[in-house]
């Protein structure tokens, strides 16, 4: 190993010293701008206000909750009987398209390539969605990749839903490997206008999603191309989904409504003390 990498945010060990003094004191540290707003302090910190929300009568008509991060609304939860009160922050993620860019593989379709899509939100970013991107990318020469906007995910999932916004997840998906292109914000039906644009050649989706009923809705999301015979289901490698990791986070809440209460302080250090970082 010649160096160990780290974003410009600090990384503080429970006693309060630098986790990196050793590398950086051997020379071996090297330092990279982080994307802001993208934290698991932040992310673990939505899912417990979600957590703490749904147990609020919903006559007080709470907006989603991905609509209070996106618009800027801070919000807290109280921490597990104890009196006292951790917050969250609101996301700091502002996307320019220089870092889309900087996240994409900048590579486009050849002429007579055979593209695939897959669709879907693509929450909380994880290992099932790698695995199935993965089998994707193996049926074609390019894949195209639709993330579902915040508002189509709400009307799907319920109004806490998605947990990370439209932004946070295009990023999340374009940056994995298997990725060539996401339609941000793409429509839940896929017509032929849009195959046709995209010059569509195969449109996939998993076994395993947070539903899979589509086919049994009065309006399946898929029936052009089922219709044209280039519609295919895939077994999906890994048996998880966004509310996988939602019920892990819920299950251990108090222990992790602990961790966030001092990862917050250290974050909101972060962000009072930072610094221009220039990015390469």
């Amino acid at each position: 190993m010649d160096y160990i990498i780290h974003g410009d945010d600090p990384c503080v060990l429970p006693d309060g010293t630098d986790a990196y003094a050793v590398a950086k004191k051997a020379g071996r540290f090297k330092q990279i701008k982080r994307t802001e707003g993208i934290s698991s302090t932040d992310i673990v910190g939505r899912m417990l206000l979600c957590v703490r929300e749904r147990s609020v009568s919903d006559s007080h008509n709470h907006s989603s909750l991905q609509r209070q991060f996106s618009h800027g609304h801070s919000q807290k939860f109280e921490d597990g009987g104890s009196g006292s009160r951790s917050g969250t922050r609101v996301s700091h993620f502002l996307p320019t398209s220089r870092r889309i860019v900087q996240f994409s593989n900048r590579k486009g379709p050849g002429p007579n390539a055979h593209i695939v899509y897959i669709d879907g939100a693509f929450d909380l970013f994880h290992a099932g969605h790698v695995e199935i991107l993965r089998v994707a990318r193996e049926l074609g020469d390019f894949l195209l990749v639709g993330t579902h906007n915040d508002q189509t995910i709400s009307a799907k999932r319920g109004t806490h839903r998605p947990i990370m916004n439209l932004h946070e997840r295009s990023l999340s998906v374009l940056a994995c490997r298997y990725v060539d292109e996401v339609i941000i914000g793409a429509p839940w039906e896929v017509s032929k206008d849009m195959i046709t644009t995209f010059n569509i050649s195969l449109v996939v989706h998993g076994t395993v999603a947070e539903s899979s009923d589509f086919q049994k809705e009065k309006d399946n999301p898929y029936d052009v191309p089922i219709s044209m015979g280039i519609f295919k289901v895939l077994e999906s490698p890994l048996d998880i989904t966004t509310t996988t990791i939602i019920k892990r986070i819920v299950a251990n809440h108090k222990a992790y409504q602990k961790r966030n209460a001092k990862k917050v302080a250290s974050e909101k250090r972060y962000y009072d003390n930072k610094t221009y970082v220039t990015s390469d």
